[in-house]
């Protein structure tokens, strides 16, 4: 009776693991059947307008003339001032509030403001940085300004993912070294950074994606669409590859939705190197950790 019971019970387990494979495999198939359509239409409206002269041109009023460069350019600008502004406030704040501070609720209330920053949607960023960084410090619509609003934007998730990858590091790396007789310092310097920052990159690249595909913040801080010239430095005005192929995306004609489909394959492109480089890197330290 008992043997019965047991064997019915794990026909019906059993019976219900399948269904639930089955149900996330549709999920899954799901998803990726949505990303093949898009790429599929992406590619095939766009491939046959990327050419040398699609990003070696300015952007034009005509069609066959538009390209990609100044928004090329200027992307790799703001990555200039997002990157190293980011990270460097990211980790330092998540080291601060990991290793140094007190457990108490003041700074348990700090730790939860900054998880919460990071669903705040990314229109509040760009006000904040219209106000402070446009008007305030009269910065204009410059590099400058953007990266630093861009930078506000991804900072939160950087911090949480950067305190999650610290977090994790075992505690006995941290007691042998200062076993061995260093300061704190070194310890999170030579052991604690190292060993965490498979963690860090992996939270960095998709925040450093997301600021490269952000456009409300860039629209609300008045970043122009169409720029006939390249930056020469962070107080200079730009434009990026999101709002050139917003910009194309709006006009009536017809041609200027492929040339939008190819300029959105640049950005794909420009997307699939930075993480391959990041991917890169944290593997490295992977395997050395």
């Amino acid at each position: 009776m008992d043997r019965e019971l047991v064997q019915k019970r794990m026909g019906s387990r059993l019976l219900f693991n399948s269904i639930f494979k089955f149900i996330f495999f549709c999920a899954t198939l799901f998803g990726l059947a949505v990303l093949a359509i898009l790429l599929y239409r992406i590619l095939t409206q766009g491939l046959g307008w990327l050419d040398a002269d699609f990003l070696q041109n300015f952007a034009s009023r005509r069609p066959e003339e538009a390209g990609v460069k100044a928004a090329l350019v200027g992307s790799l600008w703001l990555m200039a001032v997002v990157a190293p502004v980011s990270l460097i406030l990211g980790v330092g704040t998540a080291v601060y509030l990991e290793e140094y501070a007190k457990k108490n609720r003041f700074n348990d209330f700090i730790k939860l403001n900054i998880s919460n920053l990071a669903g705040v949607p990314s229109i509040v960023f760009g006000l904040l940085g219209l106000t402070v960084f446009v008007r305030q410090l009269a910065l204009g619509r410059s590099v400058l300004a953007a990266g630093l609003t861009m930078s506000l934007l991804i900072l939160p998730v950087i911090v949480v993912a950067a305190q999650e990858a610290i977090r994790s590091v075992p505690k006995e790396l941290r007691e042998a070294s200062l076993g061995m007789g260093a300061t704190k310092w070194q310890t999170i310097k030579n052991v604690v950074l190292p060993a965490a920052i498979p963690g860090i990159l992996t939270g960095s690249i998709l925040a450093l994606s997301r600021a490269v595909g952000e456009t409300a913040p860039l629209v609300v801080v008045g970043i122009p669409t169409f720029i006939a010239y390249l930056p020469t430095g962070v107080l200079d005005s730009f434009t990026v590859l999101p709002m050139q192929i917003y910009n194309w995306t709006s006009r009536p004609q017809a041609d200027f939705q492929s040339v939008a489909a190819a300029g959105i394959i640049v950005l794909l492109a420009f997307l699939i190197l930075m993480n391959s480089i990041a991917v890169f890197i944290r593997n490295k330290f992977q395997k050395r950790y």
